[in-house]
């Protein structure tokens, strides 16, 4: 499979892992949700692998503006709809190896992470 790091060029989160794992060289490809669309087996298998609730990331404005409604109905089916509807709502980046699947950047994890890649 390859190790795969998601997210979109405007995230500074997403700017210091990518700027670490080319540091790092690191073979790894990018994908943007911004500019492609994000398969919806992606996001089902993020859900399988790590559980909706560590892909949501309820810290985002844009979850935060939400309206409460529509956070109090909140389950998996309900998440899986509004990250595929607004990619801002993913904790970020995804750094998926295959084996490792991580939400967010701390230089420590990815190095463990890719150990052996």
């Amino acid at each position: 499979m390859g190790v795969t790091l998601y997210g979109f060029k405007g995230c500074d989160t997403v700017r210091k892992a990518r700027k670490w794992l080319d540091d790092q060289g690191a073979s790894y490809t990018y994908f943007d949700y911004r500019m492609q669309p994000l398969d919806p087996k992606t996001v089902d298998g993020w859900f399988r692998r790590a559980g909706w609730e560590k892909v949501l990331n309820r810290n985002s404005a844009t979850f935060r503006e939400l309206p409460e409604a529509r956070k109090a109905a909140l389950d998996e089916k309900v998440a899986r709809q509004m990250i595929l509807e607004e990619t801002n709502l993913i904790k970020r980046p995804v750094l998926d190896t295959g084996k490792a699947l991580l939400f967010g950047f701390r230089a420590d994890a990815y190095a463990e992470a890719l150990k052996g890649e």
